[in-house]
């Protein structure tokens, strides 16, 4: 069996073309679904009408599906969706950025102990101007540092954690102690390396918070500085969406953000699915 590809960056992504997903959820077509995003990292459906119930089921074929630690944007009787959404009570936009946190490069799921391997996300209303999802490739991003660099980093261990993160971007919407408890602070190496394409990559973003071992503030320094390295413009790809995209990327080996949006003007509503990987190695 063979896909029909459109690549989206020369270095990573791909427009799987001409494919129904509502009607290929079958265990013969995902075998190769899954090795072309092995490959690529990121995979574009467009013009699909995937329902919440297909697109939980999609997602259970990658893995176990995560339950955000943030259950005040879970889909009504669906907690496997996070909905990124700007509208009000009566579908009309608030002026409030469902997620401020998703507008800084990170990757899903890294405050967990098993973080994100992949999300997928579904595109119901799109504004006419920003709300985008922009890449960054970290195997590339490590591939690039010098030597010394990398002799640096290679064994060091980052403290990833959500409460600081979210405190930094939605501080008057901190989490609750429950919400804390049930999303500890965790270590992860700096540089891990992928599990299928067996390439090293950097694992930082906004959750990492300090570098264990170091000093705070330097430890916070060198994060800030390999981010900087590693989000240069060549190493990333800017998706705009159109209505009806279904966008699945590898949390794995790359960095994601959005960008920002009229939250007064227009309307935005998503649906995420995160599926938790393995510890990172």
């Amino acid at each position: 069996m063979h896909l029909q590809l459109k690549k989206l960056h020369k270095k990573f992504g791909t427009e799987i073309i001409n494919f129904n997903l509502s009607k290929k959820l079958n265990n013969q077509y995902f075998k190769e679904i899954l090795k072309t995003f092995d490959q690529y990292g990121i995979l574009l459906f467009s013009n699909q009408n995937l329902s919440i119930k297909n697109q939980v089921m999609f997602g259970r074929k990658f893995g176990k599906v995560l339950i955000h630690a943030v259950n005040q944007n879970h889909a009504k009787e669906h907690p496997e969706i996070y909905v990124l959404s700007n509208l009000d009570n009566n579908g009309l936009p608030s002026g409030k950025h469902p997620d401020q946190g998703s507008l800084y490069w990170h990757t899903d799921g890294s405050w967990r102990k098993n973080t994100g391997q992949a999300t997928i996300m579904v595109a119901d209303i799109i504004p006419s101007k920003g709300g985008e999802t922009h890449f960054c490739c970290m195997e590339n991003a490590y591939d690039s540092l010098s030597n010394s660099m990398k002799l640096k980093i290679d064994d060091l261990f980052a403290i990833h954690n959500l409460d600081f993160s979210r405190n930094r971007r939605h501080g008057h919407d901190p989490l609750s102690k429950k919400q804390k408890n049930n999303a500890p602070p965790v270590k992860h190496p700096v540089v891990r390396t992928h599990p299928s394409t067996k390439r090293k990559s950097l694992f930082l973003g906004d959750h990492a918070e300090y570098i264990e071992g170091m000093d705070y503030l330097k430890g916070r320094n060198l994060i800030e500085q390999l981010n900087k390295l590693a989000t240069k413009s060549k190493f990333i790809y800017k998706h705009k969406y159109k209505e009806g995209d279904v966008l699945v990327w590898d949390n794995r080996r790359l960095l994601h953000k959005g960008t920002k949006y009229d939250t007064a003007k227009e309307k935005r509503v998503m649906r995420r699915t995160t599926i938790i990987g393995e510890a990172p190695q």
